[in-house]
């Protein structure tokens, strides 16, 4: 059985876990869908943001000193956006309605993560993704609650020369 139906059986039991649960998708830190169950959304789509969230997620937590990344939530006016890793290799959005019971959310989306990454690691193996290069805990990494660590700089735009002259008005 390919990884991306048991993937996709899992986010179908998932939705049965979550009551409130509007859709769930599976896919590639790259942003590559891997499984999806999300109606009336564009699953491409949705894997594309969320690998780009991912990424700023990454450096929030470096810039920050916590550590490697866990989870990423966005509330908006009619409900949330979870994120999940899911191992090394794939991330888990859920989207769920405005009234769900949020710690539930957290509790299956993080075993389903759990699961997800049990099944694409063993069939594709771990540390394929984009961020596999960055240093695992205990390998070197800071101590994410030593606080003399500074926090991490993001880059600075500089100005420069326009390439043509302004015009002048007149």
């Amino acid at each position: 059985m390919a990884v991306e139906t048991d993937v996709l059986d899992e986010l179908r039991r998932l939705r049965t876990r979550v009551p409130r649960l509007a859709g769930s998708l599976a896919a590639t830190v790259d942003g590559l869908v891997l499984a999806h169950d999300v109606p009336g959304t564009e699953p491409e789509g949705l894997a594309a943001l969320t690998a780009a969230a991912l990424g700023v997620a990454h450096r929030m937590t470096d810039a920050a000193g916590r550590g490697d990344f866990r989870e990423l939530m966005v509330r908006g006016a009619h409900g949330y956006i979870a994120t999940y890793a899911a191992g090394t290799t794939a991330v888990l959005t859920l989207l769920a309605d405005d009234r769900v019971n949020v710690g539930r959310l957290h509790l299956e989306g993080r075993r389903s993560g759990a699961r997800i990454a049990e099944l694409v690691d063993a069939r594709i193996g771990p540390g394929g993704g984009r961020h596999a290069d960055r240093i695992a805990a205990g390998d070197g990494a800071p101590d994410p609650g030593d606080r003399s660590r500074p926090i991490g700089t993001l880059p600075v735009r500089t100005p420069q020369r326009p390439a043509h002259r302004p015009r002048t008005g007149g």
